[in-house]
C-alpha cells in the first residue's frame, strides 16, 4: 500500500503597506477582499495602514492586484524601507492642504454673495446665478473629490461610510441649486420664510450653493487635521533595523572578514572590537569586556562578560575584544523577537474602532433612508414634487455630519498641540481611548525614576579618605568606563590635585591598574582584587555586603596588593520623582515599581518615593508578563519606560508612555512619548490625555445630538437649507470652541 507524504506547509507571511483607507470600515473592506483569495489569511491594521498576509502561494502580485481591485493601493513592505507609505501619506496631506486652501478661498466669497443676493433682490445682476455656480464648481467637484471617490468606491462594493453622507449632501445641494437657479426647477415666485430669520424675498429659498461649498470646506479641514495627526504612526521594525548591526566581522581559518549581516550563520565565530555592537546572540569563546546592556535591559551598570557567558545582539562591547560563537541570528535573536512581540501587541490594540466609526456605521445609512422616507411621505401627503424633494434634501443637509467630522480631529489637534507645549507627544486617538479607565501606573526604575547616571553613594576607607579619592580618581583617568566617570566626577569635590599615574593597564570586565608614586594601585571589582592577589578579605566583604543591602554597585581600591577601601555607586533618584508619584496618587491612580535591579535596590527606591508595590529582578521577557498579571487582576495599566526591554511591556499595557531619552524602539511601541526632562510630565500626560478624550466625547455628543434634534425640524418642512448651513457652521464653531478649552490646561508644578 502506497503511503502519501504529508503536504509541506510553505505558507509565507507577506506585509503590505495599504493606501487610500479613510476609516476602519475601509480596513475591513480590504481585509475581506484579501481573505477571499484561496490560501490567504489576512489582517489589516487601519492605525498603521498595513496588512499582514499569510499566503500559501507566496505571490505578492496577486495580493496587490486584489487590494487594487477593491479600490485601494498597496505595496510590498521591505524591512525598514517605509519610503512608499511615507510618500503616500505626504502626497495625501499635500493634496488635502491644496484642496482645503482652494475651497476656503472660493467658499468665503461664494457664501457672501449668495447670502446677500438671496436677501437683497435689488442687488441681483444679470448672470449672477451663473457666477455663483462657476465659483462653486471647483469646490464641489475638484476640492470634494476625495469624498466622491471614496463614496463611489464604497458603493461599488455595497458599503457606506461618513464620506458617503458628505458626498451625497454636497452633490444633492449643488444639484438642487443648479436646477433652481439656472433651470428654474422648483423655483417659487412667492416670498419664503426662514426659521430664525423671518420672511424672505422671492427666490431666496432656492439658493443652496453655500451649503455645498461650506460642507466641503469644513469636511476637508477635518480630514486634513486628522491625516496630519496620524502621520507620526510608529514603525517598530524600522526602529529595530536602525539599531541592528549592518555588518559583522567573522573569523574563519584565522582570517577576519567583514561581511553583510545577512551572511552570518549559526556557529560562526564573531569578532567584536571595543565600541562595536554585538550583531547576534551567542556565547563568548575568548576575551572579556564590560558590555553595555542598557539598550536591552535599561540598566546603567555595564555587565562584565568572560568566556562561557551569554551575550545578546544589540548590546555593545565597551572596552574589550570578544570572540563569540553565534547561536541565534537574524529574526531569531532576542532583539528581533522582542520587536515582533511589540508589533503584534500594537496590532491587537489598534483593532479597536474609534468612537466616530462606531457611530457612523449605523448613522449614515439611517440618515439616507430617513431622507428618502421623508421626501416620499411629503409627496404621498399631496405636497408638490419639488417641495417634497427640497424637504428631503434639507433633511440630508441638516444631518450632514460637519460637526461630527470635526469633533474628533479638532479636539485631537488641540490636545496634541497643548500636550506638545508641555513636553508630551500623543500619537493619536488610540492613546486617548486607552487613557480612559486607567487605574494603575507601572514605572520603570532606571532611566525613568532615576537619572541613569552612576553616582558615588558611600565611601569606606582604611586610609585617609582624601588619599583614597586621590588614588581612585588618578587610576580612573585611564578608563572610559561609566563607573570611572562617576568616581572622577565625585573626586573633584574631595581632592584638588591628582597625583601623576602611569603604566595604565585595563583588564576588561575587572577594572584598571596603574603605578602612582611607585606604588601599584588597582581599582575594580572583587575579581580584580583576586586577580592582583590583594589582601583584605574583611574589607572586601564589608563593602560588598553593604552594597548588596542598599542595591548599589561596589568598587574596591587596593594599594600594593592590600585593599584600602572602596565605594558603592548607584543611579540617583530624580529630584522630582516623589512629587510625580504623589501627583499620580492625587489623581486616584495606584503606582507600581518595575525594575531589573536587585530587590534591595527596588525596595530602596520605592520607600523613598512612596510606592508600595515593587516587582524587582525582572528580566526583559518578564516585564510584559508582570503587566499582563496586573491586568488579569482587573486593573487597567499604564506603563512608563525607556529601554528596548520596556518595548513589549509598553505595547502590552493599556497605555504606554516612553521617555524621549529612551531607545527608538521603546518610543515606537509607546502610545505617548514624554519629551520634557521632568517626571511631572507623567501626571501631566495622564491628565491631558483624559481631558482630550472627554472633550472628544462631549464634541461627539453635541454633534450627534445636534443632528438628532435638527432632523425632525427639517422633516417638518420648517428648515431652509441656508439656515441648515448656518446651523451646521454654528455646530462646528461650538465643537471647535470646546476643543480650544484644552489649551487652558497648565503643567503640574513641583511642591
Amino acid at each position: 500500500m502506497a503511503s502519501t507524504a504529508p503536504a509541506l506547509d510553505i505558507t509565507e507571511t507577506i506585509e503590505l503597506d495599504v493606501s487610500g483607507m479613510t476609516c476602519a470600515a475601509c480596513a475591513g473592506r480590504v481585509e475581506r477582499a484579501l481573505n477571499k483569495l484561496d490560501g490567504v489569511t489576512a489582517t489589516v491594521n487601519y492605525a498603521t495602514e498595513r496588512a499582514v498576509v499569510m499566503d500559501a502561494s507566496a505571490d505578492p502580485a496577486r495580493l496587490i492586484a486584489q487590494v487594487e481591485k477593491a479600490g485601494y493601493g498597496a505595496h510590498v513592505r521591505e524591512g525598514a524601507d517605509d519610503t512608499w507609505s511615507s510618500r503616500a501619506t505626504e502626497v495625501k496631506i499635500t493634496s488635502l492642504r491644496r484642496r482645503l486652501i482652494v475651497s476656503a478661498l472660493l467658499t468665503v466669497p461664494l457664501m457672501d454673495i449668495t447670502l446677500v443676493l438671496a436677501l437683497v433682490p435689488a442687488w441681483r445682476f444679470p448672470g449672477w446665478e451663473l457666477l455663483c455656480v462657476l465659483l462653486a464648481i471647483p469646490v464641489v467637484i475638484w476640492a470634494a473629490w476625495p469624498f466622491h471617490k471614496a463614496t463611489f468606491r464604497n458603493l461599488r462594493h455595497g458599503g457606506v461610510s461618513m464620506d458617503t453622507l458628505v458626498s451625497i449632501g454636497i452633490l444633492a445641494s449643488f444639484g438642487w441649486a443648479v436646477a433652481t437657479l439656472v433651470f428654474g426647477f422648483g423655483g417659487s415666485s412667492e416670498a419664503g420664510y426662514w426659521l430664525g430669520f423671518g420672511a424672505t424675498p422671492a427666490g431666496a429659498d432656492a439658493i443652496y450653493l453655500d451649503v455645498a461649498a461650506g460642507t466641503t470646506t469644513f469636511q476637508l479641514a477635518g480630514r486634513y487635521f486628522e491625516t496630519r495627526s496620524r502621520r507620526k504612526a510608529g514603525d517598530v521594525l524600522g526602529a529595530l533595523n536602525a539599531l541592528a548591526a549592518d555588518d559583522v566581522r567573522i573569523s574563519r581559518g584565522g582570517t577576519e572578514t567583514v561581511v553583510p549581516i545577512g551572511e552570518l550563520r549559526v556557529g560562526d565565530t564573531i569578532v567584536v572590537l571595543p565600541g562595536e555592537s554585538i550583531p547576534a546572540d551567542g556565547i563568548v569563546q575568548a576575551g572579556s569586556a564590560a558590555v553595555d546592556t542598557s539598550m536591552m535591559t535599561g540598566e546603567p551598570a555595564p555587565t562584565d562578560v568572560a568566556p562561557g557567558d551569554r551575550v545578546l545582539g544589540g548590546t555593545v562591547s565597551a572596552d574589550g575584544r570578544l570572540e563569540i560563537i553565534a547561536e541565534s541570528v537574524g529574526a531569531n535573536t532576542q532583539l528581533a523577537q522582542m520587536a515582533a512581540m511589540t508589533e503584534r501587541a500594537q496590532a491587537r490594540k489598534a483593532k479597536v474602532q474609534t468612537l466616530v466609526d462606531r457611530i457612523v456605521t449605523w448613522f449614515v445609512p439611517v440618515v439616507i433612508a430617513l431622507a428618502i422616507i421623508v421626501g416620499l411621505g411629503w409627496w404621498w401627503a399631496g405636497a408638490p414634487g419639488e417641495r417634497a424633494f427640497g424637504i428631503a434634501i434639507s433633511v440630508l443637509i441638516i444631518a450632514c455630519p460637519c460637526a461630527l467630522g470635526l469633533a474628533t480631529p479638532t479636539a485631537l489637534m488641540v490636545g496634541i498641540g497643548r500636550a506638545a507645549t508641555l513636553g508630551i507627544l500623543i500619537k493619536g486617538l488610540d492613546a486617548l481611548e486607552a487613557s480612559s479607565g486607567i487605574t494603575t501606573v507601572v514605572l520603570d526604575k532606571t532611566g525613568t525614576l532615576t537619572s541613569a547616571d552612576m553616582r558615588v553613594q558611600t565611601v569606606d576607607a582604611e586610609i585617609e579618605e582624601h588619599r583614597l579619592w586621590a588614588f581612585a580618581a588618578a587610576a580612573e583617568v585611564g578608563s572610559q568606563h561609566p563607573i570611572a566617570d562617576a568616581i572622577r566626577v565625585s573626586a573633584m569635590t574631595h581632592v584638588t590635585d591628582l597625583p601623576q599615574a602611569d603604566d595604565y593597564r585595563t583588564i576588561p570586565g575587572l577594572g584598571i591598574t596603574c603605578r602612582i608614586d611607585g606604588r601599584i594601585v588597582a581599582v575594580g571589582n572583587a575579581a580584580l582584587m583576586a586577580h592582583v592577589g590583594a589582601n583584605g578579605e574583611a574589607m572586601t566583604q564589608r563593602i560588598q555586603e553593604g552594597a548588596a543591602e542598599l542595591g548599589h554597585t561596589p568598587v574596591l581600591v587596593a594599594v600594593d596588593a592590600t585593599v584600602v577601601g572602596g565605594f558603592t555607586l548607584s543611579d540617583e533618584i530624580r529630584p522630582e520623582a516623589a512629587d510625580a508619584v504623589r501627583a499620580l496618587h492625587d489623581q486616584g491612580l495606584k503606582t507600581v515599581l518595575l525594575t531589573g535591579d536587585s530587590p534591595a535596590a527596588g525596595r530602596r527606591v520605592a520607600e523613598q518615593l512612596g510606592i508600595t508595590t515593587v516587582h524587582a529582578g525582572i528580566v526583559p521577557s518578564q516585564k510584559a508578563e508582570v503587566i499582563a498579571s496586573i491586568q488579569q487582576g482587573g486593573e487597567k495599566v499604564a506603563m512608563v519606560g525607556d529601554g528596548i526591554n520596556d518595548a513589549v511591556a509598553l505595547a502590552t499595557a493599556d497605555l504606554g508612555l516612553a521617555v524621549v531619552s529612551g531607545t527608538d524602539i521603546a518610543l515606537k511601541a509607546a502610545d505617548i512619548i514624554l519629551v520634557r526632562e521632568d517626571l511631572m510630565v507623567v501626571p501631566d500626560a495622564m491628565r491631558i490625555a483624559r481631558k482630550t478624550l472627554s472633550t472628544i466625547r462631549i464634541n461627539l455628543f453635541w454633534a450627534f445630538g445636534y443632528n438628532v434634534a435638527a432632523i425632525p425640524i427639517a422633516a417638518a418642512g420648517l428648515l431652509n437649507p441656508l439656515i441648515a448651513a448656518a446651523a451646521m457652521s454654528l455646530s462646528s464653531v461650538l465643537v471647535v470652541y470646546n476643543s480650544l478649552r484644552i489649551q487652558k490646561l497648565s503643567g503640574s508644578r513641583r511642591r
